[in-house]
């Protein structure tokens, strides 16, 4: 790609931007001006509850395999799979929301 085309392309997208910024302002000022505006509303469902280390271990024996397997299944280390199982660190949000994901519906980590 030439310089020209790569400086034409930045304008671009710096006028997209620039655009997306103003539109956001201006609802901005009429939502504060107590007007109607058309926004979207999205509710995030609150995040994962901590799940004890005796809970991964049931789930890993509820899928009857090694931790080795499991740790395959679930795209983690060993190392990351035992120290959770161990108490020595907890599983991250994501780690969390797969692992609840996996104890409600085993198939999908199977599929």
């Amino acid at each position: 790609m030439s310089v020209k085309a790569k400086k034409q392309q930045q304008q671009s997208m710096n006028d997209e931007l620039f655009g997306e910024l103003m539109e956001s302002l201006d609802q901005a000022l009429r939502y504060s001006r107590g007007e109607k505006i058309n926004a979207r509303v999205t509710t995030l469902p609150a995040p994962p509850a901590a799940m004890p280390r005796e809970e991964i271990v049931k789930l890993r024996e509820r899928f009857n395999c090694s931790q080795a397997i499991f740790a395959r299944l679930l795209n983690v280390s060993i190392k990351t799979l035992q120290a959770w199982e161990q108490g020595l660190r907890t599983p991250s949000d994501a780690a969390l929301k797969l692992l609840n994901i996996a104890n409600k519906h085993p198939e999908a980590l199977l599929s």
